[in-house]
């Protein structure tokens, strides 16, 4: 599995560990905050509802900080940008320890939010730009399987740091802890180099305004892969926000299981986690993107329906997390190679923000309309319904754009040619 590491060169080695190192603290300092919730509803005196807003405002500055730290890689370079979103997103994490009100939070945690969604849009295109492409897909798929190492991460530091500390002390100590990944960016001003195919393209990107290019995505030559990709991007999210958000509820009230509180249950998802986009990065390879992401939407479909129609018990839910966390893992982990390949090296950067982070921000609808629905039928029901139409959605559009396994990143290739 892991062949390709020893096949790299020098150059593509320290690429990979910039941005795997990147991605990880992107989910160390995302994942901080949803630990941090319970103390943060006391400390602020917040319902559910306003715990609620800072996450979707988060969620909706991520994907605005995808398409223009994106458009910022395609302008000024993807190392640049790469080390700007690092510090700003670090910045932000730290600055959360010193609130002293929800409106403080609110607007920290968007400003926070725009950073790591630029970082992703900035790596992805650095990675994918870098590697030898007969192992863009596997690489890719690796770097994404950081989100799992960011995610134990911050469960590892949760733990010890209210271990030793009272809850309305931990939970600020924890946000100033989130300043130590600025240091990362010591490391990549001295060991990464810019792509050749960025450095090629960078003059043509700074001949036009920030707005063109910002909107160059939308030129007609690339307006149907941006449409397309968008839906991808809506598809492969929304399936895992109707199925992520709803199944506590679902296995509670009307299956009367536990388990979904237990750390058990969390180590499992988040190995399984690691080990799907592990797998993916393989398959994509072999199968190809399109022929990837048909297989793991498939299975997705099928393994939500079986948690949502069989009778389980809480140790049969816990095995079954395996699959349900390997499979939500595969279609994201596929993401970062097909969006790249799909774009001219002018507008990579924001066209990869794009069609990854609006699907983020659209797929919101999904958990709204598993509630509405729900009214009228079962829950289990709701979301197997819905968690189908959002990955029929994710492979209609991945039917639609061409295959661009092995495409080669150093020329601007017109989209929509396989």
């Amino acid at each position: 599995m892991f062949k390709w590491y020893r096949d790299i060169t020098a150059r593509e080695r320290k690429t990979f560990w910039a941005c795997f190192g990147g991605w990880a603290l992107d989910a160390l300092e995302t994942q901080m905050f949803g630990l941090a919730i319970p103390a943060l509803l006391i400390a602020f005196s917040l319902n559910n509802g306003q715990a609620g807003l800072i996450s979707g405002v988060t969620l909706v500055t991520s994907a605005i900080g995808g398409w223009v730290g994106g458009t910022l890689s395609d302008r000024y370079g993807r190392v640049r940008t790469l080390q700007w979103m690092i510090l700003w997103f670090s910045a932000c994490t730290f600055l959360s320890a010193f609130v002293t009100g929800f409106e403080q939070l609110v607007v920290i945690k968007a400003l926070q939010g725009f950073g790591i969604g630029g970082e992703w849009a900035a790596g992805a295109v650095l990675m994918a730009e870098t590697i030898n492409p007969r192992y863009r897909g596997k690489v890719m798929g690796t770097v994404q399987s950081a989100w799992a190492v960011g995610w134990g991460a911050a469960v590892g530091l949760y733990t010890l740091i209210y271990s030793w500390l009272p809850q309305d002390i931990a939970w600020r100590v924890m946000f100033v802890v989130g300043l130590l990944p600025a240091l990362l960016i010591i490391w990549v001003r001295r060991n990464v180099q810019e792509p050749d195919a960025a450095v090629h393209q960078r003059e043509q990107a700074q001949g036009r305004s920030f707005l063109a290019s910002v909107g160059g995505i939308f030129r007609p030559e690339l307006l149907r892969v941006t449409l397309l990709g968008g839906l991808l991007g809506l598809g492969a999210h929304g399936g895992y926000h109707a199925v992520m958000t709803w199944l506590p509820t679902f296995l509670k009230n009307e299956r009367h299981l536990s388990v979904l509180n237990s750390g058990s249950y969390l180590a499992v998802i988040i190995v399984a986690f690691w080990c799907g986009c592990m797998a993916s990065g393989v398959l994509v390879d072999k199968l190809g993107r399109r022929k990837n992401i048909l297989l793991f939407a498939l299975c997705c479909v099928v393994t939500v329906q079986c948690y949502v129609f069989l009778p389980l018990s809480n140790t049969q839910m816990l095995f079954l997390g395996f699959p349900l966390g390997f499979f939500a893992a595969g279609i994201p982990a596929s993401l970062g190679s097909f969006f790249n390949e799909l774009y001219p090296a002018d507008v990579r950067g924001a066209g990869v923000g794009f069609c990854y982070n609006f699907g983020r921000v659209l797929s919101a609808v999904f958990p709204v309309l598993v509630g509405h629905m729900s009214q009228s039928m079962s829950l289990g029901g709701a979301i197997g319904i819905d968690a189908g139409i959002a990955y029929g959605v994710a492979m209609i559009a991945a039917l639609a754009l061409p295959e661009t396994r092995g495409r080669n990143l150093d020329t601007a290739q017109p989209a929509g040619k396989a």
